[in-house]
């Protein structure tokens, strides 16, 4: 049995992208003129990016771009991957940017991230979240029948302003401190 730390979900690179694009859109129907496209290709004053997801949403009459870049990775997010993000953030004139993971994230991206206003999303089976004590490591992860726990949720890696790492689990319905961070720059 793979364990929390080594999980890599069964979906291929281009349906996690996708799959992160319709998360997106689902959380994204509160705000005004919301819309996520998928592998775009945007111009900025010193060449052209690709992106994996782009994000464009209105809010306190402004616009807002949001880049998105998804690793489906086995190896967890190293900190030149948040830097790479946060220069192309800067080149496009975006707002924000989230990278979401299928491996985690190393402590230097989480420390440049936070510094740098990136949120990090790391994407895990939903059965990961519950945990009972049990002798079978098989049955370690298992479900009862009785409960609902959505197929994948997100863990939101943060530093606060305390200085103190956190982490929040977020999925539809629950996205408060990725909120918080994303429009206020830090998570209390």
């Amino acid at each position: 049995m793979r364990s929390y730390e080594d999980l890599v979900t069964h979906l291929t690179p281009t349906e996690f992208e996708l799959f992160v694009k319709s998360h997106l859109e689902k959380i994204g129907t509160g705000l005004t003129s919301f819309e996520a496209k998928h592998n775009q290709k945007l111009a900025g004053h010193d060449g052209t990016y690709q992106i994996d997801v782009k994000a464009v949403f209105q809010a306190l009459g402004c616009d807002f771009l949001v880049l998105v870049e998804c690793k489906h990775q086995s190896a967890r997010v190293k900190r030149e991957v948040v830097e790479v993000l946060f220069n192309r953030i800067i080149a496009l004139g975006a707002q924000k940017g989230i990278i979401f993971s299928t491996a985690g994230f190393q402590s230097g991206a989480v420390e440049f991230a936070t510094s740098h206003g990136i949120a990090l999303v790391h994407v895990i089976e939903g059965r990961f979240t519950y945990q009972v004590k049990s002798a079978e490591k098989e049955e370690y992860y298992s479900l009862p029948s009785w409960i609902e726990i959505p197929k994948y949720v997100g863990d939101f890696a943060y530093i606060n302003r305390q200085g103190f790492e956190g982490r929040s689990s977020i999925e539809i319905g629950r996205m408060d401190d990725l909120y918080s961070f994303l429009f206020n720059g830090f998570v209390e």
